[in-house]
């Protein structure tokens, strides 16, 4: 797949992970937060709790599950991520947790499976 249709897929999913979400209950804060450090696909708020979502997007599991993607590279760059956005948004002292959703949309009909890993991973 190409860079633009790996872009476009990543979108859906973190869509369809947002409408996930709010369907839970969750409070969406951010879409795709950018700042110098890289980017959040999705905070999100819930019981008082700021909730740092990445969401893994695949069409197939060939290469395993979407959410295996998430190495701990990932997650300690997630961690200062977090940390950057906490003190940008002047939330400090807040409670936190990091969430991954693993979506697998079958291209077939256009639906999607997610897998919600609440505290999938400490910092």
């Amino acid at each position: 797949m190409t860079a633009p249709g790996r872009q476009v897929l990543a979108a859906r999913g973190e869509q369809r992970a947002g409408d996930y979400l709010k369907e839970k209950k969750y409070r969406i804060l951010d879409r795709n937060y950018r700042c110098a450090l890289g980017e959040i696909d999705l905070v999100a708020e819930r019981d008082g709790v700021i909730v740092f979502v990445e969401v893994k997007t695949r069409t197939s599991r060939s290469f395993g599950e979407p959410e295996e993607a998430v190495t701990r590279t990932k997650q300690r760059k997630l961690g200062q991520l977090a940390e950057y956005y906490l003190k940008a948004k002047q939330l400090h002292g807040r409670d936190v947790r990091f969430d991954v959703l693993s979506v697998l949309e079958n291209s077939a009909d256009g639906t999607f499976e997610i897998s919600h890993f609440e505290s999938a991973f400490e910092f």
